[in-house]
């Protein structure tokens, strides 16, 4: 088995990848068994659907982070990689385990070995690619991993722009004592900003911005078929939930021709 950790040769020049590079301080606290994104319950649903689309096959993820998704899916008997941008959390996932291979690189244009049945891509991390480019790229990328009749997969918000006051451009999502947490909009270019306030020990706060780039699931579709894929299906919820216009989220599955 090659090195779990990798630098490919395809990855661009940082300064050019339209994304945020999580840091070390980061990558040491994205594991919180009290986000409700890490419930076993979830991590179940998540992983039966991903298993079942990989029909015995290999799958790649990206941004594969500590591999929240990665190591469990695992578990279910699937082969799985992963393309990281940050090295830190890639740390992160190797304490857990050394059999996930991860090459470390954007998820635009990073290639891994192989042929995949499956590429999927969770929990909103298609808009830490924050130019709309780069977000065809991804699927471009994607496209470019999977066998004929491959699929690949996306976790992403609806964005919430009718909670957006009129005449303003910042939404609050989160206000308690230990974090204040409200995103910001610009309407033209669909790029937005979270930002983080957190409660430290000394009573001091932190700030950490996280761009990104919200999209609409038309939008998606668009890019979709740029890169040669179909729609298959999309999901409110990974229970397979009809989606529909009062969903705040939604799974989009795609599909490769087989020929």
């Amino acid at each position: 088995m090659s090195s779990p950790v990798q630098q490919s040769a395809h990855t661009r020049d940082d300064r050019n990848v339209p994304s945020d590079l999580w840091t070390a301080r980061d990558a040491e606290a994205y594991d919180s068994p009290d986000d409700p994104m890490f419930s076993p319950e979830l991590l179940e649903r998540t992983t039966l659907f991903l298993a079942e689309l990989a029909q015995g096959g290999r799958a790649l993820e990206f941004a594969i982070g500590t591999g929240r998704v990665a190591v469990p899916l695992q578990s279910r008997g699937v082969e799985v990689s992963g393309i990281e941008y940050s090295p830190a959390m890639v740390e992160q996932l190797m304490k857990k385990t050394k059999t996930i291979p991860t090459a470390i690189g954007d998820m635009a244009t990073t290639r891994v070995d192989g042929e995949f049945s499956l590429v999927y891509l969770v929990y909103n991390t298609i808009g830490n690619l924050y130019t709309q480019d780069a977000q065809v790229e991804c699927f471009r990328n994607a496209a470019r991993h999977l066998r004929p009749g491959g699929r690949f997969v996306v976790e992403v918000l609806v964005p919430q722009l009718r909670r957006l006051p009129p005449g303003q451009n910042a939404v609050p999502f989160d206000v308690s004592e230990q974090h204040l947490g409200f995103d910001t909009y610009d309407l033209v270019s669909q790029r937005a900003i979270s930002h983080h306030y957190r409660r430290q020990s000394d009573g001091s706060y932190r700030y950490s911005p996280h761009n990104y780039r919200y999209v609409w699931p038309s939008e998606l579709d668009l890019m979709a078929r740029i890169a040669g894929f179909e729609l298959e299906g999309r999901f409110g919820d990974w229970d397979r939930t009809p989606f529909s216009s009062e969903s705040d989220s939604h799974i989009s599955v795609w599909r490769l021709p087989e020929s």
